[in-house]
Parts: C-alpha cells; sequence; structure tokens
C-alpha cells in the first residue's frame, strides 16, 4: 500500500525534528561544564527526539500497513521511563560522590539538614 505525500511530508518534519531535537541534546553536552549541568541536556533531547521519532514511526506504518501501528509507543514509553530513572541515580551517585570529596558547591543532604534541625529542637 502507498503512503500519501501528505504523510511522508509530516513523517519527514517529525523525524527530522526528532533528530534536531537530540543532536541539540547532545550538544549540551559539549557546551556545559559541570556534570550537573550536563546531565539534564542529554535527557530532555533524548526524551522528545525519540518521542517525535516514534510518532514518525507510528505515523508511516499505520498508513503503510493499513492499520493502527501502537508497537513504537510502547518502546516511547520504556524510553520515557528509562531515560529519567537513569539520570535521576547517576545524578544521585554524582552528588553522593561529590559530597564525600567534600565539594564546596554541593548542597547538603536533606537527610543532615532535618537531622540538624530537630537536634536543635
Amino acid at each position: 500500500m502507498t503512503v500519501p505525500l501528505w504523510a511522508e511530508v509530516v513523517t519527514g518534519v517529525l523525524a527530522v525534528a526528532g533528530a534536531a531535537i537530540a543532536l541539540l541534546g547532545a550538544v549540551g553536552l559539549l557546551r556545559l561544564r559541570s556534570f550537573f549541568e550536563r546531565v539534564h541536556a542529554p535527557t530532555l533531547g533524548a526524551t522528545m527526539g525519540s518521542w517525535l521519532i516514534l510518532w514518525a514511526n507510528v505515523l508511516y506504518f499505520s498508513l503503510h500497513d493499513g492499520g493502527l501501528t501502537l508497537h513504537a509507543l510502547i518502546l516511547a514509553a520504556l524510553l520515557s521511563i528509562g531515560f529519567p530513572i537513569t539520570t535521576i541515580f547517576l545524578m544521585r551517585a554524582a552528588l553522593f560522590r561529590a559530597r564525600q570529596s567534600g565539594a564546596a558547591d554541593v548542597p547538603p543532604s536533606l537527610s543532615a539538614q532535618l537531622s540538624d534541625k530537630y537536634r536543635r529542637e
């Protein structure tokens, strides 16, 4: 089955926009200085970029096959859950390591702040 021209154009725009957003996230790795700044750009770029590319996939193959194709959305959902969770674990590990090394620009842990507050009362 052939895909209409408008669908090919929309699919192309979605795929190129997704790739451009993912590229901006990758450029963020080069431009930002600290790990804590760098970790946000690729996560946001990868999440939004993958969603746009996968929506292009859904549109194209749904029209090509003649039925609704949703397998790409399962992948998008898993990626949308996986990217932020991975980022949280990386940030916590880096924050723990920075606190252990005694870096001055790292905020204290919330548990330390709460224990100081309750100790004073």
